[in-house]
């Protein structure tokens, strides 16, 4: 398989530069020239494999030009096994609502799926070209985790990690500082996600800075986080649909990822009604997807932080798409953005993108009510953003069954579920130590030069 930067269309790379690169050098996301398409007859044939099998028939076809069918077998073999339900993920039926839960991982988000294949990934590739990396990253809370998790302690690689400072929970946090580790280092910026967002593409985006650090990104920028994540809506849809029907998913996202993997799955022939994108109050996904306007606005922090973001980075692959793969039209949107704080997609565009998307957002109050409201009828916890994810569904009128991704753990907001329910979710007994582990983490301003220092005296 080729692959392309949504900026530009004449170049073409391999799976290798595009996991190894995360961002296009002209500031792009890389997407496949072509996505593979499945049959009914395939989809047949794919139906009753097991978690694990399925995910070796899906990844295979995104990278069977740097990985053999046994090698794709060996990672997904090391990388789950340390999940603690036997087939990576569940399906809780409560009531009406198809809970996916993808929290299972040994951060306790659905960020480990993906990023344990990535991790096992890295030391394939760098082992086998004698290469070395060093992975910088921005976190809303979950990612930062899962990376760290799956990348500490490996040889060749050494991992930088964004996050905003005293605006992700304490257990967040805590899953990323007290690593013990001697390639992981924590930055706490003075800043926001967006920020730290910023700050990192501007990182890839500097060549100079990039090439000399040998710069890797595992945000969901990068295309190999989007194939691991559409396994499961395969997955999951063979678990509660029969082969034809059209089914919903209701996805809490901020940075648009998890539902883009989900459009992908749907252009690959998974039938699927609509992909229905739950915000909280940080909505412009919610604003652009009603209005065709894209104006990011101050972020507001809120009991569900992994979602506190303005600039949904992912949402630049759906505007190429949808653009019919144009890359200069793009070029000029992500500019518009960039100069003007804004853009406007045209009528048949986001025509488009609402034959596909639906949007919806629940305010603070509703989503601990929706907590609250699940403990009370189904004695289920949850965590603040499944419980966006359930609100929304619940708020708007969909034909078919919906499943509802749930993301983290409730035990990573225990603060949020406690107010709301009156009970402390605990951590599963392997991780608690964290709670009371040495944390080891520095603090930088918002700037963009010292952050870079940092990098470059560790490297």
């Amino acid at each position: 398989m080729q692959y392309i930067s949504t900026r530009n269309t004449t170049k073409t790379f391999s799976f290798k530069d595009v996991f190894l690169n995360g961002l296009a050098s002209d500031g792009g996301l890389y997407v496949p020239k072509q996505i593979p398409s499945y049959s009914i007859l395939d989809l047949e044939k794919l139906k009753n494999l097991s978690y694990r099998e399925l995910a070796v028939r899906i990844i295979l076809d995104f990278c069977a030009d740097e990985f053999s069918e046994s090698e794709i077998k060996d990672l997904i073999k090391k990388s789950y096994k340390n999940f603690r339900v036997q087939d990576v993920v569940t399906i809780n039926k409560t009531g009406n609502i198809n809970l996916l839960e993808l929290f299972h991982g040994p951060t306790l988000a659905f960020k480990d799926i993906a990023m344990q294949v990535i991790g096992n990934m890295y030391e394939n590739i760098l082992e086998k070209d004698k290469l070395k990396v060093n992975v910088v990253v921005a976190t809303s809370g979950d990612t930062g985790a899962a990376a760290i998790a799956a990348i500490k302690d490996r040889k060749n690689m050494k991992i930088f990690v964004l996050h905003p400072e005293n605006k992700i929970s304490e257990v967040q946090r805590k899953f990323m500082t007290t690593v013990n580790s001697s390639n992981v280092f924590n930055i706490a910026l003075g800043g926001n996600f967006d920020d730290c967002q910023k700050f990192v593409k501007s990182m890839f985006a500097d060549k100079n800075f990039r090439s000399s650090i040998n710069m890797s990104g595992v945000n969901s920028i990068n295309w190999a986080r989007i194939i691991f994540q559409i396994v499961y809506y395969f997955f999951s849809h063979f678990k509660i649909a029969k082969l034809n029907e059209k089914i919903n998913f209701s996805v809490p996202t901020g940075n648009f990822g998890d539902i883009y993997a989900g459009y992908v799955a749907k252009k690959m022939g998974l039938p699927i009604n609509k992909l229905v994108i739950a915000t909280n109050k940080n909505d412009i996904l919610k604003r652009v997807v009603n209005t065709g306007h894209y104006k990011p606005v101050k972020v507001e922090h809120t009991v569900s932080p992994s979602m506190d973001i303005q600039i949904a980075s992912n949402f630049e692959r759906l505007i190429f798409d949808v653009n019919s793969c144009n890359s200069k039209k793009t070029l000029k949107l992500m500019n518009d953005l960039n100069e003007r704080g804004e853009f406007k997609i045209e009528k048949e565009e986001l025509k488009k993108i609402k034959d596909s998307f639906f949007s919806e957002s629940l305010s603070e109050e509703e989503t601990k009510s929706i907590m609250s409201e699940m403990y009370k009828n189904h004695g289920i916890l949850i965590d603040p953003h499944t419980a966006v994810g359930i609100g929304v569904a619940k708020k708007i009128s969909l034909e078919g069954n919906t499943i509802v991704l749930a993301t983290a753990h409730p035990s990573k907001f225990s603060d949020v579920v406690m107010e709301a329910t009156g009970i402390k979710p605990e951590l599963p007994e392997n991780l608690k130590n964290i709670l009371v582990e040495k944390e080891n983490y520095d603090k930088l301003p918002k700037d963009l030069e010292k952050v870079k220092n940092y990098i470059i005296e560790r490297v």
